[in-house]
C-alpha cells in the first residue's frame, strides 16, 4: 500500500509539472513578439465551396495598454465592406469587450458574448476566433499532449481547454515550435468533440527583427471553405494614438 501511494503521489507531481509547462509554453508563445504596437495591411481571400472567391483589404492596429490588448480592424476594400470597423479590448477578467461600426446601419453596435461563433464579415473567423490568440492563458487549462514535428519542425502539441462554457469551442490543440515558440497549427474542437476549423500560420519573415508569421489560413471542415491572410506590410511600435481604440473612431474613422 505505502508502495501504491508513493506511485500516485509521484504520478500527481509529474501531472502537475506538466500542466504547469503546457501553460508556461502557451504563455510564452503568446509573448514572444515584444512590441508596444503592431500595424499591418492585409489581403484576405475567402474561398467558397465552389471555389470562388472575395477578396478584402483591411488595416489591423493592436495596441497595449493597463488591462491587455486592444486592437482595431478597418475594412478598406471592396466598396461593399469599406469603412467597416471592429474594437476588441481585453478586459480586466481575460475575456474581451467587442464592437463593430457597418456603414450601412450608421451606428456602432456592441457584440454581445453569446455572438462569439457567429461569422466576422462573412469569413471563417468568428469573433471568438479573433479574440483567440491574444486570449488570457488562465482562461483555459493547459495539458501536453505530446512532441512531434510539423511540417519539418519540431512541436510540442498542446490541449487548452476554456474554464468558461461560453467560450464556442471544448477545445483547442494547438502545435507550438519548440525553437521559436511559434504557434504553427491550432485545431477548434466543438462541444461535440468534433474537429471545426483548422487554423495554419505560415511565411515566417524576420521583421523589425522578430521572427513574424505573414500567412494565416483558416478552413472550415463541414464548409469546406477556408480563409487565407495575408500581410502585405507589417509594422512595430509605430506611434498610433490612443483615439484609435475607441468607439468614436469607429463611427468617425478619425482619432480624437
Amino acid at each position: 500500500m505505502k508502495k501504491i501511494f508513493v506511485f500516485i503521489l509521484l504520478a500527481g507531481i509529474v501531472f502537475s509539472a506538466h500542466a504547469q509547462d503546457a501553460a508556461a509554453i502557451v504563455k510564452a508563445s503568446r509573448d514572444r513578439i515584444q512590441a508596444n504596437t503592431v500595424s499591418t495591411r492585409s489581403r484576405m481571400v475567402i474561398t467558397a465551396r465552389n471555389g470562388s472567391t472575395t477578396e478584402r483589404l483591411i488595416d489591423q492596429y493592436s495596441k497595449d495598454g493597463a488591462n491587455g490588448t486592444r486592437a482595431v480592424i478597418v475594412f478598406q476594400q471592396p466598396a461593399n465592406v469599406a469603412g467597416t470597423r471592429f474594437l476588441t479590448m481585453q478586459a480586466a477578467s481575460g475575456s474581451d469587450d467587442r464592437w463593430i461600426f457597418l456603414p450601412e446601419l450608421g451606428r456602432v453596435r456592441r457584440i454581445a458574448a453569446s455572438e462569439g461563433s457567429g461569422s466576422f464579415m462573412g469569413t471563417d473567423f468568428s469573433y471568438d476566433d479573433i479574440s483567440a490568440m491574444s486570449r488570457s492563458v488562465d482562461l483555459d487549462t493547459h495539458t501536453l499532449l505530446r512532441e512531434e514535428n510539423l511540417r519539418g519542425t519540431a512541436c510540442f502539441v498542446i490541449q487548452s481547454v476554456p474554464k468558461d462554457s461560453s467560450f464556442q469551442y471544448s477545445k483547442m490543440i494547438q502545435w507550438i515550435a519548440k525553437d521559436t515558440n511559434i504557434i504553427l497549427q491550432i485545431e477548434l474542437y466543438d462541444r461535440r468533440n468534433n474537429l471545426v476549423k483548422t487554423v495554419e500560420m505560415s511565411g515566417i519573415q524576420n521583421i523589425q527583427g522578430r521572427q513574424t508569421v505573414t500567412v494565416t489560413k483558416i478552413t472550415t471542415h463541414s464548409a469546406g471553405t477556408n480563409t487565407v491572410l495575408t500581410n502585405e506590410i507589417t509594422r512595430y511600435d509605430d506611434n498610433i494614438p490612443e483615439g484609435v481604440f475607441t468607439t468614436r473612431y469607429l463611427e468617425t474613422g478619425r482619432a480624437q
